[in-house]
Order: structure tokens, then C-alpha cells, then sequence
């Protein structure tokens, strides 16, 4: 019988690792476990908001309910802003989003602070923790044990462990190390976000007394909604967080966007906000965060493989996507379930051969329907109210009746099943791919005409809210009404000739910020 220090050896203390480990010594209360961190201190993650999805697992499965709500914000939904020009009117600008308040949990959260407290859970639970630690060397031997060298401020050791865990996030160890890691060229898209101070109140006495409709045309809290503001080949998110702080970023298509240059990136970012009517009010009198910037570009990547008998990988060590919807959560949810179930099985000496198989296979499926039904050429139409509202309505409802319904049915069975499985979820996926291929066309025949955000002014939709039962069928016909009046306009389209065949190369009529006027 092989000797090991650890029966598993888990890389990265952020939320993946922290709940793979909490969750596997939950399920096998014997196993040793090692978590390796190699920062002193958490930083900040892209997007700070979590989903119906993640949610649930977070209160759920690792019972943070209280601690979510005494120390993050609940969220109220999301909320999208459209415009045609940087000089328009801040209430003549298209509002899409709930009417009252969020039917389930959702949080605005801090990623250091969730981050640190995870890990403090997981050592609560009897993990071992080495911090500040650093992975110097990795040595797989399939079913035979794994090596690990460990550099401290010690020095280097050698740990022997059953398995190793990675959940390194966009560091990517094992993928990168096996050859595994993959960037998503199909999806180019780059991301710039920062800390604001100073920024208004959606719900202020102010805002009240210069836009009494506004004020009373919603129930519930637009300051604590993770709110958009779209435009043509990017979006903005803006995110309040506890203490009074602004999570605020730019996720942009560079085949589409191009971020004005200049040599700050915090004022860089500030300006663009400033360039959208909703921005420019909010954000007028708030300050950038010194020190407090971040920006990533190529985004989106993935493993082709993510398990074999002794090593697996979670997280955004797996694969990420796109900040929009916030899907991070939800992968880290899954992926960080299974495996730590796949392992607490193997160590109480079941054959979990076909489980390995399964996450091989189902994770790049998962992957690659989730980008091609969400976000594929999305950036193309995001910026034309119209097209992103029934977008919206038909992600969110299909979201919450294949996705956020079963895992409140039974989420310890639901998170052991990856999305998009089997027969049905190929079915599924193929309708929601259709769609979004749809809205892509009509977006460069708006582009072609002259007509992309055309719409973008004087209405406001407000819905009663997602849930996840009968009722979510009433937004999805809404979704599919506001597509097929969408399709109706399309067959009255005059494209110009010069244009034909090659919408994409037409002149822009971008709401807000300036396109690239080529190579769309």
C-alpha cells in the first residue's frame, strides 16, 4: 500500500479550492487534505455578482446563508441600459429589468472577502493549509500517486498526495502544464474594470424629484441590481458592493469595440462611462479607486481534458466564458461539487472510472453549448435594445427552467449533472443557438440599413421577474413575441446595394461609443 502525506492536494485557496476541499471533507470527514495558496492577501475577481444558480449552491450545499447576508449586499436582478447618443436624454434612454424585488437569493458580493472566508471555512473543517505557497513543481503519475514540490519561505518540500486538485483559476496549471489549455479565438473579447467612490444613488431624493417617472415606474431597488449599460461590441457592468464601494468594468469584442487608448487606465474607463447618457450621470462626480484598476484580454478559454484517475480540475482552472450573466460562479459550482465528489467516492474505494469518463466528456460539451447558445457573436446586436431584450428574456427564461429549476428541486443530485446533458440538452441547446444565430443576422441587417438601435429610446420594459416554475413560460413568449416583431421589421429592411453580402463592412450607426468602422 502506497504511502501519501494528503489524499488530495488542492491548488488555489480562492472560492474553487476552498469549496472543493470544505465540500470533499464534508462528504469523506477522514480525508486529508492539503490546500496550497500562493497569495498572502485575496484580489479582486472580474464581476462580483452572483446568479440564481450560484447562489443556491452557496446557501444550499455550503450553508453561507448568513454569512451572505450580514456581509455582501442582496442583489436585486439585472437591469440593462440602451442608448442612440452620448447626449441624450438620461430618461429618454431604454430601461429593460424587474419591476420588484428578486424572487430569489441573489448577492452582490466581495470576491476577497467570500474568498477569505471559504478558505477559513475549510481549515475550520480540518484542512491543512500552506500560504504563501507556490506550486514549483508537479509530477502526475496516473493512479500511482502524485508529487508535488512545495516552495515556502521554508524552503521547498515534497508532498505525496492520492490526488491533486487544480483550482488555480486563469493561472491554469495542470491544463497549461499537460498541453491541455486552449484560448476561445472565436470569442475575442478583453476586459477593464475598477473601484469607484462617489458614485450616485439609482434611488436617491434627487434622482426622485428631477425624474418622478423613473422613480415610480420600478418597486424595487435599482442601486442594488447589478446594472448595464450596452452598447454596440460592449457592455458595462456596474456593481455596488458593502460599504458604499462600485465594482464598475468594460467587457468588450475587439473584432467589433476598440478602448480609446491613453496612458490611465482607470480614467480610460471612467471617460467611456461617461460616454453612455445613464453613465454619464452616475458616474459624473465619482472617482477611480487608486491602485484599484485591473484589465485582462483574451478572456475566454478552456481544457480539453479536465480529469484522470489522480488529477482534476475546477473552477476557472477549467475554462471561462464571458463576465455577461455571470456564469463563473455557476461553472465553479458544478465543477467544484462533482469532482469532490468524484474523489471522496474513490477514497471510500468505489470505482470511479466512469465518473472521470463522464466529466471528460461532458465538460467540453458543456463549455462549447453554453458560448454557443449565450454568447456567440452576441456582442454583434447587444447594443440594440430590441434585439438584447428579447435576448434576455429568452436566455434568462431558458436559464431558469433547464438550469436554476432542478438545482432548487434537488440540488445535491442536479450539481453531479452538468448542463447541456444527454438527448434533451442537445435539443435544448440547439433552440437556443438558433435564436441567437437569428439576432445576430438581424443586427448586421440593421448595421447594413442604418437602423441598429433605432429603438433605442423612450420605452421601458419592466417584468414581474424570473421564478423558476410554470409562470417563466409568460417571459419567454413575451422574448419570443419581441424576436418575431423583430423578423417582421426585418422583411421591410432597405439594405443599400453597396452593402449587400457584406453587412458588417457597412457604416455604423453605433449607439453611444464609436465603432470600429471595419473588420466588425
Amino acid at each position: 500500500m502506497m504511502d501519501f502525506d494528503y489524499d488530495a492536494v488542492v491548488i488555489g485557496g480562492a472560492f474553487s479550492g476552498a469549496a472543493t476541499a470544505l465540500v470533499l471533507k464534508r462528504k469523506h470527514p477522514a480525508a486529508r487534505v492539503l490546500i496550497v495558496e500562493k497569495a498572502e492577501e485575496f484580489d479582486r475577481k472580474v464581476g462580483e455578482s452572483t446568479t440564481e444558480l450560484s447562489s443556491c449552491y452557496m446557501t444550499r450545499i455550503l450553508g453561507l446563508s448568513n454569512y451572505l447576508g450580514h456581509h455582501h449586499l442582496a442583489k436585486q436582478g439585472l437591469r440593462m441600459w440602451f442608448a442612440q447618443s452620448a447626449d441624450q436624454r438620461f430618461d429618454d434612454c431604454v430601461e429593460v429589468g424587474a419591476r420588484y424585488q428578486a424572487r430569489l437569493p441573489t448577492f452582490q458580493v466581495d470576491r476577497s472577502t467570500l474568498d477569505a472566508h471559504m478558505l477559513e471555512l475549510a481549515v475550520q473543517a480540518g484542512c491543512d493549509l500552506a500560504r504563501p505557497a507556490k506550486v514549483s513543481g508537479l509530477e502526475l503519475n496516473v493512479g500511482a500517486g502524485q508529487t508535488i514540490t512545495l516552495a515556502t519561505n521554508g524552503g521547498e518540500r515534497n508532498v505525496r498526495a492520492r490526488w491533486v486538485v487544480d483550482a488555480s483559476g486563469r493561472a491554469a496549471v495542470l491544463p497549461r502544464k499537460l498541453g491541455y489549455f486552449r484560448p476561445n479565438l472565436e470569442h475575442p473579447i478583453n476586459a477593464v474594470w475598477a473601484r469607484f467612490r462617489g458614485v450616485k444613488d439609482w434611488d436617491s431624493y434627487e434622482w426622485r424629484e428631477r425624474f418622478p417617472q423613473y422613480a415610480n415606474a420600478c418597486r424595487t431597488s435599482r442601486n442594488w441590481a447589478t446594472n448595464h449599460l450596452m452598447g454596440h461590441g460592449w457592455w458595462c457592468w456596474i456593481i455596488p458592493l458593502r460599504g458604499g464601494d462600485v465594482s464598475a468594468g468594460l467587457v468588450y469584442d475587439s473584432r467589433i469595440f476598440e478602448f480609446a487608448p491613453g496612458a490611465n487606465l482607470g480614467e480610460r474607463l471612467r471617460s467611456h462611462l461617461l460616454q453612455h447618457p445613464v453613465g454619464r450621470e452616475i458616474f459624473g462626480e465619482a472617482q477611480v479607486i487608486e491602485h484599484d484598476t485591473h484589465a485582462f484580454s483574451a478572456l475566454p478559454y478552456t481544457s480539453d481534458k479536465v480529469c484522470a484517475q489522480g488529477w482534476a480540475v475546477v473552477g476557472d482552472a477549467a475554462g471561462f466564458l464571458d463576465p455577461l450573466y455571470s456564469p463563473g460562479l455557476d461553472f465553479c459550482s458544478y465543477t467544484t461539487y462533482y469532482v469532490a465528489d468524484l474523489i471522496a467516492r474513490d477514497l471510500a474505494g468505489e470505482d470511479v472510472t466512469d465518473a472521470i469518463s463522464y466529466y471528460n466528456e461532458q465538460y467540453p460539451i458543456t463549455y462549447r453549448l453554453w458560448f454557443e447558445t449565450l454568447y456567440k457573436d452576441k456582442y454583434f446586436y447587444m447594443g440594440d435594445a430590441e434585439l438584447m431584450s428579447a435576448a434576455l428574456l429568452l436566455d434568462v427564461g431558458s436559464y431558469f427552467v433547464g438550469l436554476v429549476a432542478p438545482v432548487y428541486r434537488d440540488p445535491e443530485r442536479a450539481f453531479l449533472h452538468l448542463p447541456f446533458e444527454g438527448k434533451a440538452g442537445r435539443i435544448f441547446a440547439g433552440m437556443m443557438k438558433f435564436y441567437n444565430r437569428r439576432l445576430v443576422a438581424l443586427a448586421k441587417r440593421k448595421l447594413a440599413a442604418g437602423t441598429y438601435g433605432a429603438r433605442n429610446s423612450g420605452w421601458r420594459e419592466l417584468y414581474d421577474g424570473f421564478v423558476p416554475d410554470a409562470r417563466v413560460r409568460k417571459l419567454i413568449q413575451k422574448g419570443l413575441r419581441r424576436w418575431a416583431r423583430a423578423e417582421l421589421r426585418n422583411l421591410f429592411l432597405r439594405v443599400p446595394p453597396a452593402t449587400q453580402g457584406a453587412p458588417e463592412q457597412a457604416a455604423v450607426r453605433a449607439p453611444v461609443a464609436q465603432s470600429k468602422a471595419c473588420g466588425v
